[in-house]
């Protein structure tokens, strides 16, 4: 018996699907994040070029864009106990060069720009009070690390009562390893997976 065949004797991996009123939402696509040489590698990359034309697809159609960026005071003040398990965290202050969103997925004025100083896109952030606000129901989930702010935001998502699909080609981690298994994890949890021509296929 395969992991798909348990987690379906079990029920798990329900389809969900998206709400009447999605949003994009990019999980730091970050230059950072998008080097191997301080918090990136594996496929990430790759998953910052397939997110291109999915996002200049949802902006021709207006579909809400919010990005998430790490970014911690430039003296540290802020830093938890994340920064003492990644040190290297505390690189990602407002100015930094390493905190900013990379070129090819850059905002535009009227996006949301979401600060944040752990893993999920929800915590200790306004994400949840200006979905509501806006009367978004669902989100459309791209960006890093697929085992870390994806995976947590997802999670998050699903406590909130917020429909999500996951990118599965626009997510990416610096290992493949655990970009597969989380994939997987999150796609019989906590979200829908979606290619991006599925996703565009239905925005």
């Amino acid at each position: 018996m395969t992991n798909t065949d348990i987690y379906a004797q079990q029920s798990f991996g329900q389809a969900t699907g998206l709400g009447d009123t999605p949003a994009l939402l990019v999980i730091d696509f970050v230059n950072g994040f998008n080097d191997s040489e301080i918090l990136g590698g594996g496929n990430i990359d790759a998953a910052v070029k397939a997110t291109v034309p999915l996002l200049a697809h949802a902006r021709a159609r207006a579909v809400p864009v919010i990005f998430t960026r790490i970014v911690y005071a430039q003296d540290g003040s802020d830093a938890g106990l994340w920064c003492e398990k990644v040190p290297r965290l505390r690189e990602l202050t407002e100015t930094a060069a390493a905190s900013q969103v990379v070129d090819d997925l850059a905002p535009r004025t009227g996006e949301t720009i979401i600060r944040k100083t752990q893993a999920s896109a929800f915590f200790d952030t306004t994400l949840a009070a200006q979905l509501a606000y806006r009367g978004i129901d669902s989100l459309v989930m791209v960006g890093c690390t697929t085992s870390g702010c994806v995976r947590a935001s997802a999670i998050d998502a699903m406590s909130n009562n917020i429909r999500a699909v996951v990118v599965s080609d626009c997510v990416g981690d610096r290992a493949l390893e655990p970009h597969a298994a989380n994939l997987f994890d999150i796609g019989q949890k906590y979200a829908d997976l979606m290619s991006a021509e599925q996703v565009m296929s239905i925005l």
